[in-house]
């Protein structure tokens, strides 16, 4: 009897990991691909697969200390659909490894696609590939980005971002709607209800869902003091910081602060805190099902009513009528 040829899995995934990677963000892609890889949670590499490398086969930790072993060292691109590059916290190391730089451009030039994950991205546009694309990056560390690759257009206002030849991607748990996605596109409808399953979600979220961030709009030439305000104040819009805190992280007096926000933009850095928060407000109106009153607790407001009328003042109507509006 003629021997019978393996079937390769319709989705092969190389997934490179960088030092200090983000768990999340690698635990929930790998395993929304290992959930529809095979039936019954039993992880063979049946409909999907993946092999996990990094150069010479070294150990990987991540940001959270968990040490990752038993990785391959480059393997020859074409015996993937896809490049993955997931990263973590060494996204301000403006030099990357040689190595990867060239492995990322070998599998450019075999015409793979790449994803970037979490900040991943970085790897790949300090690589010089990501010129003339959009990428998506997570709003925590977008100035961070806009900072090292000004000439790389970036989003915040999506989870993850296809380009056909490059998608990237917020990371944390937007990692898991990625290889749902990817898993949806090779693999079928039924392999990705199946991992949705197991991972307990009620479906795969759209690439065009916003992030939940809520800085406006930081105008160019807007100084370092100003932003690290603007990321203080976002970091607990649920409980709302002092003027005196805010200031103190900053490291500057009140009164430098305040002129910092009116020279900048016009507004005290009050005013701009209530509006961010009160975007937050309207975000989880859009996105959620919590009830008014717990969306004005989460939104740093005293108690519901207090926290309608700000919303009534901001954008003239009230919570209850604004999700009448939309639904």
């Amino acid at each position: 009897m003629a021997e019978t040829t393996r079937t390769l899995p319709s989705l092969r995934v190389g997934l490179l990991l960088l030092d200090r990677f983000t768990l999340a963000a690698f635990g929930g892609f790998i395993d929304a691909l290992r959930l529809a890889a095979d039936d019954g949670g039993q992880s063979r590499q049946i409909h999907a697969s993946w092999q996990i490398m990094t150069p010479g086969a070294s150990k990987r930790s991540a940001s959270c200390g968990l040490e990752v072993s038993g990785t391959s060292d480059f393997l020859d691109p074409e015996r993937f659909d896809y490049i993955a590059v997931c990263g973590g916290n060494t996204y301000l190391e403006e030099r990357l490894d040689p190595a990867i730089t060239r492995y990322l451009n070998e599998a450019r030039e075999k015409r793979l696609r790449l994803l970037g994950i979490c900040t991943g991205t970085f790897a790949i546009a300090r690589a010089g590939l990501a010129a003339g694309r959009t990428v998506c990056v997570h709003w925590n560390v977008h100035d961070a980005f806009e900072h090292q690759f000004p000439k790389v257009r970036t989003s915040v206002d999506r989870i993850f971002i296809d380009e056909g030849d490059l998608i990237t991607c917020a990371g944390s748990t937007a990692a898991i709607d990625l290889g749902l996605y990817l898993v949806l596109r090779h693999c079928g409808r039924d392999r990705m209800q199946q991992a949705l399953r197991h991972m307990m979600l009620t479906g795969m979220r759209a690439p065009s869902l916003p992030q939940a961030h809520f800085q406006r709009d930081i105008p160019e030439g807007a100084d370092l003091r100003f932003r690290k305000a603007v990321h203080f104040m976002e970091q607990q819009l649920d409980h709302p910081p002092s003027l005196q805190a805010i200031a103190r992280y900053v490291g500057v007096s009140v009164r430098q602060l305040e002129r910092n926000f009116n020279s900048t933009i016009g507004i005290s850095p009050m005013k701009y805190n209530r509006m961010m928060r009160l975007d937050y407000g309207r975000w989880m109106i859009e996105n959620g099902n919590v009830n008014i009153t717990q969306i004005a607790l989460d939104s740093g407001f005293s108690d519901g009513p207090h926290f309608s009328r700000e919303f009534r003042n901001q954008f003239g109507l009230s919570p209850t009528e604004y999700k009448r509006k939309i639904s």
